[in-house]
């Protein structure tokens, strides 16, 4: 028996139907355990020891995966493709470890997969490695600075604003940001200052909008109309006057489109168009991931959520080629597909941007979904 952890028992469900009966897929449901909120669980002078603590609830699972883990010849650690699923399965490890369960000759693999769909995790099985050590380490490092901001200023903060909620690592310092841009608007001083347009008209063309620049031969800058009298000064000399057209240049206008999904950029697109808020739009996202009944087999519709990259696989891009070009017809397909390239130095590269798992599955061909998850699809 082989035995594959993965997070949500939705998940679970689904990968064992893939793998069939020679494996026994488990749920963690998530961090299995953390850093507890009291003095010392970091230890800045030990070369950051941390100390962890597994909850009530997870103490019975890790029973569970464990007992299941020492009847089993190989362990596979199936959890999510980012550096909290990387940080679960290292738990998952040291926790079996205390447990004793890792037998001896136990085969243990890590398999990463962005898309739950049969061939994506045929693909991943095919391919196991090693858990990854550095994005533990950068898990580890993020979870102690979490904790050392937190644990430290967030007693301040509840003594001066009772009622707040902690002081994070991330929100602290962009509240700072936030209010050193306010102090920075408070200290503005107006200056006023008027512009003067008009709408004009010529022989055989509509009506358009021109705004002054120039003025008794001198080019006209921001504050140079700095009252109303110099505004209606310039509008009476501009009334009486006639302009003649000097020139007409056009020049092509090109628009590229905009790079595939990322987190951020998918929360905001969600926002814009459909006015959901970040929770509203992952929750629904990871509903889509994990998959609908399709011809009564449970299918992922979208790839992972939490990336910060815009690459995307080459199949993924000829099957978008192929249904642009079937869809909407030749014409429509470009010659060379475009590549983008993730710009934040701190990306997981490595990771696919969001996109459909199939894109000839559009949306008026599915079923099974509910209408905000088939508006967000």
């Amino acid at each position: 028996m082989q035995v594959v952890i993965v997070e949500s028992p939705s998940k679970a469900k689904t990968i064992n139907k893939y793998l069939g009966s020679d494996y026994r897929v488990l749920a963690s449901f998530g961090h299995i355990r953390d850093l507890p909120s009291k003095d010392g669980s970091v230890d800045p002078d030990a070369d950051f020891a941390m100390v962890w603590e597994l909850d009530a609830s997870s103490k019975k699972r890790v029973s569970e995966i464990a007992e299941a883990v020492k009847a089993s010849d190989r362990l596979i650690l199936a959890t999510d493709p980012d550096r909290e699923g990387e940080a679960i399965s290292w738990h998952l490890l040291e926790v079996l470890a205390q447990k004793k369960a890792l037998k001896k000759g136990l085969k243990i693999d890590r398999v990463a997969f962005n898309a739950i769909t049969k061939s994506a995790v045929a693909e991943a099985m095919a391919h196991p490695r090693a858990v990854d050590q550095a994005l533990v380490d950068a898990y580890l490092a993020r979870r102690a600075l979490d904790y050392l901001v937190g644990f430290t200023l967030s007693p301040v903060l509840w003594r001066k604003l009772p009622g707040a909620r902690s002081a994070g690592r991330v929100q602290s310092v962009a509240l700072r940001l936030i209010c050193e841009r306010e102090l920075e608007i408070e200290k503005f001083v107006a200056e006023e200052y008027w512009t003067v347009a008009a709408e004009a008209t010529s022989e055989g063309s509509a009506p358009f909008e021109a705004r002054l620049v120039m003025l008794a031969g001198e080019k006209l800058k921001k504050f140079s109309l700095s009252n109303e009298a110099a505004a209606l000064a310039a509008k009476k000399t501009v009334e009486a006057a006639t302009f003649a057209i000097d020139a007409i240049e056009a020049k092509p206008a090109r628009r590229h489109p905009p790079a595939p999904f990322t987190t951020s950029t998918l929360q905001q697109e969600a926002a814009r168009k459909l006015g959901f808020n970040a929770q509203r739009t992952m929750r629904l996202a990871q509903q889509l991931y994990e998959g609908v009944d399709i011809g009564g087999e449970t299918t992922g519709l979208i790839t992972y959520m939490r990336t910060d990259g815009v690459d995307m696989a080459g199949e993924a891009i000829n099957d978008a080629r192929r249904t642009i070009e079937k869809e909407f017809g030749g014409p429509y397909r470009p010659d060379a597909p475009r590549v983008y390239k993730t710009k934040a130095k701190n990306a997981q590269e490595a990771h696919e941007c969001i996109r459909p798992t199939s894109f000839g599955r559009l949306p008026g061909k599915i079923r099974g979904l509910d209408q905000d998850q088939h508006r967000l699809y």
